[in-house]
């Protein structure tokens, strides 16, 4: 019986590693080891800051909202919660986009959620 070999199957695969690897330095680019455990980790994180990503942005966003509420006399705080009781149900992305592109549309917003707090505070 003739003996296997797997010449071609080993060449794609240490390929298909280099290409993930290009833009490493030194060995993590010749040295198919050293390029398999640098690939494995470069994955690793990409999959840990694609959700860390997400996180990144609901801070952004706060911030920017916090900003904008703060020039209409309320803090962050106020803000969501005067709209919780109005029950204005938009998400921080969209007010935060509202902040930034349209003040106008936002300050009336502001202006829904300030009053939805006095009524609260008066009852």
């Amino acid at each position: 019986m003739s003996r296997v070999r797997s010449r071609v199957q080993t060449r794609n695969r240490h390929r298909k590693v280099f290409a993930l690897n290009a833009g490493h330095h030194g060995k993590r680019t010749t040295n198919y080891r050293v390029a398999h455990q640098s690939m494995m980790h470069a994955l690793r994180y990409a999959t840990v800051h694609r959700r860390d990503r997400k996180g990144d942005f609901r801070r952004l966003w706060i911030v920017r909202i916090n900003a904008a509420a703060r020039m209409h006399d309320l803090t962050y705080g106020q803000l969501i919660n005067g709209l919780n009781k109005a029950g204005i149900d938009l998400n921080r992305k969209m007010l935060a986009e509202m902040a930034v592109r349209d003040p106008d549309a936002f300050a009336a917003v502001a202006a829904q959620a300030k009053a939805a707090l006095a009524v609260a505070v008066a009852a």
